[in-house]
């Protein structure tokens, strides 16, 4: 058997006036063997006392054979000698510590996760497992090696590694993957999985220099595409309204130098110090 049984116990006001009613009397006939009797039955009575909190349960074990959980709150009684044990239902937050793993190309990075997880199955949670609360650090932590190891840390197209799916820009479908991984290894233990996401990422201290610069160069080869299709765009536009307008007339030669001097100009990540000529074209 491996499921849940929900165990409806007594009620626990209505036995505490019993127990009273066994103590009182057995008080003043205490001096005969029925007074003790009624005492003894009392004690024995009280120990089948337990208290549910909300979403918490009980889970009623009797001489090892399990007889059901108690997931109603209130002030119960049930058999004394069942083992009652104590399992919470309430949803936990668990922050696993920076784990050093490879991503998809071998580089090492520092990778944790938060996870967001409660018990629906106390029967699993008690029994399936040794100790449900130290199984979920395990398994995710085994999740986030097995999660870090499909995916790269970044996008390298530039050397031609160009993936759709990366740990630092697709943080919605890393998140799913990581969830749907994680409840799988938790279903088990009769936990239900309620959030799963990075919690923290970056790459290892050996190459984390390497990698800022790398990624500082791409940026800056990125930006400086950007001014020279913008440089372009302009020059073709002067040139055109010259031609257009017939301001001037410029042969070949003149044409290319004009390009190369503007390009120069907007091209230039510092500011230009332009020569003007005072002669002819031809000086």
């Amino acid at each position: 058997m491996s499921t849940e049984k929900n165990y409806s116990p007594f009620n626990g006001y209505v036995m505490l006036v019993i127990c009273l009613f066994l103590v009182i009397p057995g008080v003043a006939l205490l001096r005969i063997y029925v007074g003790a009797f009624m005492i003894f039955a009392a004690i024995i009575c009280i120990a089948g006392f337990v208290m549910v909190n909300p979403n918490g349960s009980r889970v009623l074990l009797l001489f090892g054979n399990y007889v059901g959980t108690i997931k109603k709150n209130g002030f119960f009684w049930v058999n004394p000698f069942y083992t009652k044990k104590k399992i919470s239902l309430r949803a936990s937050n668990f922050d696993s510590e920076r784990l050093k793993v490879n991503d998809k190309l071998g580089n090492p990075i520092m990778i944790s996760t938060i996870l967001v997880w409660r018990v629906t199955n106390t029967y699993k949670a008690a029994f399936d497992v040794d100790d449900y609360q130290n199984f979920v650090r395990v398994q995710t932590d085994a999740a986030v090696r097995k999660l870090a190891s499909m995916y790269p840390y970044d996008n390298f197209a530039d050397e031609g590694l160009d993936e759709d799916i990366t740990l630092r820009s697709s943080l919605n479908e890393v998140s799913e993957a990581l969830e749907k991984e994680v409840q799988e290894r938790l279903s088990m233990a009769g936990i239900e999985v309620l959030e799963a996401r990075i919690g923290y990422l970056a790459y290892a201290q050996e190459i984390a220099n390497a990698m800022l610069k790398r990624q500082q160069a791409t940026a800056i080869v990125a930006a400086r595409h950007k001014i020279v299709e913008g440089a372009v765009s302009m020059v073709e536009m002067a040139l055109g309204e010259l031609s257009k307008k017939q301001l001037v007339d410029l042969d070949e030669e003149r044409k290319a130098a004009m390009v190369s001097n503007l390009m120069v100009v907007l091209c230039s990540d510092k500011d230009v110090a332009p020569i003007v000529n005072t002669g002819t074209l031809n000086h």
